[in-house]
């Protein structure tokens, strides 16, 4: 039986406005994501490099573009959070062990509290009994070693645990390891699937 969830973030319990995000930094005159910012995406979310660098990082691509439209074109990505999905989470939170485990960074993260205010963000957090953040662990989905430090460090049995992600190579990488995972696909939202699958008695085998 199921007694643990490790929750992903952005498309499962926050949007987010990929196409408007690309949209944006091509009014700014980028075409696209390229091999280099893709690294920079990835060693901020790693916690590699701060805020300061990684903004520099996109002025080399954008050298007449302020440090701020940078900034508003990376925070245009973080879209609604709708209050029945918290509402959801809080009385998962009362059946389950839950975590957060999401890539991310620090501008995305701050940008989203001020977004929904610190009430609704305090009230989210509390669902969990711990969030874990890539560019504070050091380490990112799908690293293999982002999920053993929280089954290790939480003492989870894998087989008991369930990961969901948006992603397929991150549901893959759980998988590998024992954890029983779902793959949220763009036309599902995560409320309507647990309501469904938690009737399943598959998942609680």
């Amino acid at each position: 039986m199921i007694n643990t969830i490790i929750f992903d973030f952005g498309d499962v319990f926050i949007n987010l406005n990929k196409e408007e995000s690309i949209n944006e930094f091509k009014k700014l005159g980028l075409d696209g994501p390229n091999e280099a910012l893709l690294q920079l995406n990835d060693d901020f979310e790693r916690g590699k490099i701060t805020e300061e660098q990684f903004l520099d990082g996109f002025k080399k691509h954008l050298p007449n573009v302020s440090t701020d439209e940078i900034k508003a074109a990376w925070n245009s990505l973080i879209g609604e959070f709708p209050l029945y999905r918290l509402e959801f989470l809080q009385l998962l939170a009362t059946k389950y062990r839950l975590f957060l485990l999401t890539n991310t960074d620090i501008i995305h993260m701050e940008n989203f509290e001020n977004q929904v205010g610190i009430s609704f963000a305090s009230d989210f957090y509390r669902c969990f009994e711990k969030v874990y953040y890539s560019h504070e662990m050091g380490m990112r989905k799908p690293d293999a070693a982002i999920f053993n430090f929280i089954i290790k460090k939480h003492d989870l049995s894998p087989k008991r645990t369930l990961f969901v992600d948006d992603k397929k190579e991150n549901t893959d990488a759980a998988e590998l390891l024992g954890l029983q995972v779902w793959n949220l696909q763009p036309h599902e939202d995560v409320v309507d699937l647990f309501q469904k699958k938690f009737m399943n008695a598959t998942l609680h085998a």
